[in-house]
């Protein structure tokens, strides 16, 4: 069911231009073999892709109307609407300056942007997120979630105007590489969750990651 958004349409993008060092081999496309149950991307699109960039795309693209895959372009994505960096080897920063671009050009208001390596994220959870993008005042260009008790900021869960785009422009025409930065505080609007809410946020970043999330997913 693609989520209604008030402020203007969503487009999706989820980030997997990394190079995988911790994890040793490319973990966007390490398999998290699980059965499909309620909820989860494969019940609610009926896709077969089981890596963590199928499950993730799958997951978004159930929620808004397209969605872009962020990644390097000695790496493309097989099979994906690929966005790739302008300005290359800056991280998630310039990720996500093409997937604002990409947007603006097609017409798209937002860009909801994941970090492929986020298996346990789910719909309920992101459909908050869009709801309290609705919510925000005009002026907010940022709507992320961020952690109640650390006030550490999910920067790669979270939803980004496409207004954001000149602040982009200029940070990283100034070698800024910081995401989090990026955006004024002032323009940046959160939604707090806490330690019982905090699974879907579980970055898979090595093998004993993987290993935790497979066990999760049985």
């Amino acid at each position: 069911m693609t989520v209604q958004q008030d402020r203007g349409p969503v487009a999706g993008v989820v980030l997997a231009g990394g190079f995988s060092r911790r994890m040793g081999r490319d973990k966007a496309l390490e398999p998290l073999i699980a059965p499909p149950h309620a909820g989860s991307p494969e019940s609610m699109t009926g896709g077969h892709d089981s890596s963590m960039l199928g499950r993730i795309h799958s997951l978004v693209r159930s929620l808004v109307p397209v969605c872009f895959v962020s990644c390097r372009e000695d790496t493309p994505r097989q099979g994906y609407d690929c966005v790739f960096d302008a300005v290359r080897g800056v991280g998630p920063t310039a990720g996500l300056q093409a997937a604002l671009r990409r947007a603006q050009e097609t017409g798209y208001a937002a860009v909801l942007a994941l970090s492929c390596d986020l298996p346990l994220m789910d719909a309920p959870t992101l459909r908050q997120l869009l709801a309290a993008r609705n919510a925000a005042p005009a002026t907010c260009l940022v709507t992320a979630y961020r952690e109640r008790h650390t006030g550490r900021v999910e920067s790669l869960v979270a939803v980004y105007e496409v207004g954001a785009l000149p602040y982009f422009d200029g940070a990283l025409a100034q070698g800024q590489r910081r995401l989090s930065s990026v955006i004024p505080q002032e323009l940046q609007c959160f939604l707090d969750y806490g330690p019982e809410e905090a699974a879907p946020f579980f970055n898979c970043n090595s093998p004993e990651d993987l290993a935790q999330a497979q066990a999760r997913l049985c």
